[in-house]
């Protein structure tokens, strides 16, 4: 494949998941209808996704290390696991947000202007990394190093602050779950 059609399946991909993301949030379409039982599995994804992104964080930062290290093999080991947990990240949160289920962030004064403002850039940049991150992969993974460097120098701390702000967020939000 040529990079103008690796490019468009990027590009296909991530809009596809920002729409599936954004339809979910505005809570449009949810897989259970409202007055049915939600699976009682459901109510530990937000904590799976949190160890997810936290096992992710670190992760990417051994990862860093061990290309630091010059050892290539184990830089694109640790980051195709890191590539699938964020894919099963992912699908565990299509999940649980299909369901419905909603909670309001409780923090008053600074503590609630710190916990948007981490939301907030968290979102964001969570839509900006995927075609970052499957850029870059294919780059690394096609030995494109100098491509491959020029991608990583935005992904690696886009995709490293996704990660840890992710379990920021589930830190701050889980003391008020409902269920």
């Amino acid at each position: 494949m040529n990079d103008k059609v690796i490019l468009r399946i990027v590009t296909g991909i991530s809009i596809f998941v920002f729409a599936v993301v954004l339809i979910l949030q505005s809570k449009v379409i949810t897989i259970f209808p409202p007055d049915a039982v939600v699976p009682s599995w459901v109510f530990f994804l937000p904590r799976l996704n949190a160890i997810i992104n936290g096992i992710c964080s670190l992760l990417l930062i051994i990862s860093l290390f061990q290309i630091k290290n010059r050892n290539i093999r184990t830089h694109k080991v640790l980051n195709i696991i890191t590539f699938v947990l964020s894919s099963l990240f992912l699908v565990s949160y299509i999940i649980f947000h299909a369901t419905g289920i909603q909670t309001s962030y409780g923090g008053e004064g600074t503590i609630r202007y710190i916990y948007y403002f981490i939301l907030i850039t968290h979102i964001i940049l969570a839509a900006i990394v995927l075609p970052l991150v499957l850029l870059s992969f294919y780059s690394g993974l096609q030995m494109n190093v100098k491509r491959h460097r020029r991608l990583v120098r935005w992904s690696f701390p886009v995709w490293l602050y996704v990660t840890i702000t992710g379990v920021l967020v589930y830190l701050m939000i889980s003391p008020y779950y409902t269920f």
